[in-house]
């Protein structure tokens, strides 16, 4: 079972002055779509340092097959968790970041002001989302299809040329 942890970067929430909606529609997200496990869940300010050191952990210590991140991702001056996430990945998957920021494009033109990465840390895939819950959601329906298999190659345990049905599959 694919194990993921959901990581929620928010001043307000992590304060306690706002609830985090996002992480919840997240994780309801990956047990019932996904039918993965949500094996870490936190809240954390908008502090580099704090972030990547979660992200560290959760992929080092935890061995988490995917951990998503929400919030943190747009234009504001505390918006640091690209940078963040930046700091611990190894190697960049700038499919998945196109993917999300086209999608979303269909949806709002503020969708090209979103910073978000994605990358892995060994053999963890991180995945930078909105922080709002529609466009979390949005987003990670975008990618989801593809990480079963992204998680199995990582694990090597699928063929790099191995084909993946999907949405667009006419056969």
């Amino acid at each position: 079972m694919i194990q993921v942890g959901i990581l929620t970067v928010s001043d307000r929430s992590a304060r306690g002055e706002r609830p985090d909606e996002s992480g919840p529609a997240i994780r309801q997200i990956v047990e019932q779509e996904m039918q993965a496990h949500v094996a870490e869940y936190a809240i954390v300010p908008d502090e580099r340092q704090q972030i990547a050191a979660l992200l560290a952990k959760w992929s080092d210590e935890l061995n988490l097959d995917i951990v998503l991140t929400t919030g943190g991702t747009g234009f504001a001056l505390r918006d640091v968790t690209p940078e963040a996430t930046l700091d611990v990945i190894d190697r960049r998957t700038p499919g998945l970041e196109e993917a999300m920021r086209a999608e979303s494009l269909k949806q709002t033109l503020h969708a090209m002001l979103s910073r978000a990465v994605a990358g892995m840390r060994g053999q963890t895939i991180i995945i930078n989302l909105p922080g709002s819950p529609t466009a979390a959601r949005q987003n990670l329906a975008v990618v989801l299809p593809a990480l079963p298999h992204a998680v199995r190659l990582l694990r090597g345990m699928a063929a790099e040329g191995e084909h993946v049905a999907g949405p667009l599959d006419t056969a």
